[in-house]
């Protein structure tokens, strides 16, 4: 009787042991992506030429440069359209792996979240109606301008001397909207998005690049380091391959 007992408390031991083991594996670290083969992204996908929708698909340079790096991690690209506003807090609560969003580093953003090794260069950019008679930052005393929400444009705008106000839109198509209408006078933004715009709609134009001297950057939620040590392999290998340059020329028309 003595030995049965030891023999069924040796079994509950072991199968407590097992119990023990799978709840901390529950309760360790996350996988590296929320979903198994899939790297998920949160992006504003109002944001030519890095994001916009066609034809209810996303696509821009973001978007071809996220695809490539999903395929070096044996991952499948899903794209999940985000208001800018809610980017950031969209990621810390796990609505998706990364935000590439071209969105910039700054010293606030990265006390949220980490950022991958910069992948491009950019500036601000003053973007007015054809015929306008500003031509540069000294003209935008006494006027409107222009922004998209909580952006380095508007953070831009705001330490300007003299606006009679700025404007503040949830995407910078509805910013480009009301300057096409003669609502606003012009708008600060980034150079590659007001240089792209201009170009494809025909009615505006870039009359002054502001040097911020900015750089954007994937963001990858801070206790997710294997994803973001992946990312800036994968960057690297792009850059080393000739796959970044020839994404950069495609949607820019010049290497990078």
């Amino acid at each position: 009787m003595k030995g049965k007992r030891f023999g069924t408390a040796v079994v509950l031991l072991a199968v407590m042991a097992m119990v023990a083991a799978t709840l901390l594996a529950g309760c360790g670290e996350k996988g590296m992506t929320l979903e198994e083969g899939k790297l998920q992204m949160g992006s504003d996908t109002a944001y030519p030429p890095f994001e916009n929708m066609d034809g209810g698909k996303a696509v821009g340079f973001d978007v071809d440069i996220a695809t490539e790096i999903a395929k070096k991690l044996d991952l499948e690209l899903d794209v999940i359209s985000t208001a800018w506003d809610g980017i950031i807090p969209g990621l810390k609560s796990d609505k998706y792996d990364v935000i590439m969003s071209a969105m910039t580093i700054t010293p606030d953003r990265e006390k949220e979240i980490n950022f991958s090794d910069p992948y491009i260069d950019s500036d601000q950019s003053i973007a007015v109606a054809k015929g306008s008679d500003i031509k540069g930052e000294d003209d935008l005393k006494g006027k409107i301008v222009g922004v998209q929400l909580d952006t380095t444009g508007q953070f831009t705008a705001e330490e300007m001397e003299g606006l009679a106000e700025i404007q503040k839109f949830d995407t910078i198509l509805l910013a480009f909207e009301a300057l096409e209408l003669g609502k606003v006078d012009a708008i600060v933004n980034d150079y590659p998005v007001n240089a792209y715009i201009s170009q494809e709609r025909g009615k505006t134009e870039v009359v002054a690049k502001i040097k911020t001297d900015e750089q954007y950057g994937i963001g990858v939620n801070k206790e997710n380091t294997e994803l973001l040590e992946k990312i800036n392999g994968a960057l690297k290998e792009m850059k080393d391959d000739g796959t970044y340059d020839t994404i950069f020329t495609k949607w820019f028309g010049e290497s990078s």
